[in-house]
């Protein structure tokens, strides 16, 4: 799947001669620094942080130039161990996500040979496009999983055709949409993999068609007006958790859109405001929110630096402090200790709520827990109730537990269908596994296409 295409001459002097694009970058102050401490608490701290999550986690840190060797080592290990025992199972996502946080930088100590990985990574991505070809233009996975293959591809060298990244790329509400709503983080990833794929053809002058840069600018175009259209007036750009990868693509791609249309400060300080408020108390919705707010992105990945380096952000254990992140010359003192459990904030001990499943019917019931408890442990009280009117499926993904199945029913990438998770009515933008649950609210699961 290599590139076969010749760009002309002329074209490609032409293209030439267009000023590099910019980036316009904002990150919090040193400061401000303190307040990224739960963040950094939660990844790692997390009893949760294993497997995908792990890999999250690694390349967060390493990408930002957090160093602690013995927990880089043992975050390698989770990563490898995952990678070893999952092996072809491994999404493309997944497979994309271990290449990237493994080869963030290079450790001084460690020789990683990326070649078997990116191999599978390529099939994997040609297993994608070839499903694309007989549904539909449907892939076997998303847009997002998509993006993500295209830009590990793009950075560790791999094979995919520029052609046919251009042609699926094309904007089409159907692809970058989920729910029935544009997906940020969707479209912020595939800014993120046209922008490495243009700048590989920039920076290596690869023949290629001149049409094929034309449709990449293009495309770039359209998904930040798409991004900037769902900024709110608080400055998050869809939710809290799609606004770290919308920063890394609009930190990349300011020729595409005014100065006054987006104002990073203002996005900046909301999100150090939901950072506060414990918004981000997964490993993975951690991991994905600091790098922009380091002023990094996922293009600043380089398998060729080391990691320890005199710029680096140190990591220190201070087993009996607090954990504190101190501001000293621009770097972290940063201490670990294990979480402390929270009390319910309710006197009472157990909560009731009502709980449905709709497909073409709708069973429902009233479901009793314990206060604090997440959708999931809802989920599971009703099937232990009734198994035939509730019973469901859950995979491990990225964000947690994922659910694949309610009634036998299967969630389908080439039907577009998914299980879909409201309360009162409204979706929800956390997981089964993290959305805490509150007495008297009725709770959903439907059977939708995206």
């Amino acid at each position: 799947m290599g590139q076969s295409h010749q760009l002309p001459l002329v074209g490609l002097l032409l293209f030439a001669l267009i000023p590099r694009q910019l980036c316009t970058i904002c990150e919090v102050s040193k400061e401000n620094r303190s307040r990224l401490n739960p963040l950094i608490s939660t990844m790692i701290n997390s009893k949760y942080t294993r497997g995908i999550q792990a890999t999250h986690v690694l390349l967060s840190l390493r990408l930002v130039g957090i160093q602690e060797q013995s927990l880089e080592q043992r975050l390698i290990q989770q990563v490898k161990d995952n990678e070893r025992q999952k092996g072809s199972n491994l999404t493309s996502r997944q497979l994309a996500l271990v290449i990237l946080a493994l080869g963030t930088c290079r450790n001084a100590n460690e020789t990683f040979t990326y070649s078997r990985l990116v191999s599978q990574l390529e099939k994997k991505f040609q297993a994608e496009i070839e499903n694309m070809g007989v549904h539909d233009g449907n892939p076997l996975t998303n847009y997002y999983q998509l993006s993500l293959d295209v830009l590990a591809l793009c950075l560790f060298n791999g094979s995919y055709s520029i052609t046919e990244v251009t042609k699926h790329f094309t904007y089409k509400d159907k692809n970058f949409s989920f729910g029935g709503r544009f997906s940020v983080d969707t479209g912020a990833m595939a800014v993120l993999a046209l922008t490495c794929v243009k700048r590989r053809i920039i920076n290596e002058k690869i023949e290629t068609d001149e049409e094929d840069l034309n449709r990449i600018n293009n495309h770039t175009e359209l998904l930040v007006k798409r991004i900037l259209s769902e900024k709110k007036e608080n400055g998050l750009i869809g939710n809290a958790f799609s606004t770290g990868e919308a920063m890394q693509a609009l930190f990349v791609s300011s020729k595409y859109y005014n100065e006054g249309e987006w104002n990073c400060q203002q996005t900046l300080d909301t999100v150090l405001q939901e950072i506060s408020r414990g918004a981000f108390h997964t490993p993975t919705a951690a991991a994905q929110i600091l790098p922009a707010l380091m002023g990094k992105t996922y293009l600043d990945i380089n398998k060729n630096s080391f990691c320890i380096n005199g710029s680096g952000i140190a990591l220190k254990s201070k087993p009996f402090l607090p954990f504190d992140i101190t501001p000293r010359a621009g770097n972290f003192s940063i201490s670990t200790h294990e979480p402390v459990s929270v009390a319910p904030t309710s006197s009472s001990s157990y909560i009731s709520v009502h709980y449905s499943v709709k497909i073409n019917d709708t069973y429902s019931t009233k479901v009793t827990v314990l206060n604090g408890s997440v959708f999931l442990d809802v989920m599971e009280e009703a099937q232990k109730m009734n198994e035939a009117a509730f019973r469901f499926t859950v995979v491990e993904s990225s964000w947690g537990p994922y659910v694949t199945s309610v009634q036998g029913v299967n969630a389908n990438s080439n039907d577009r269908t998914y299980w879909e998770l409201l309360s009162e009515g409204k979706p929800l933008s956390q997981g089964v596994g993290s959305y805490v649950v509150h007495n008297g609210e009725n709770l959903e699961v439907r059977w939708s296409k995206y």
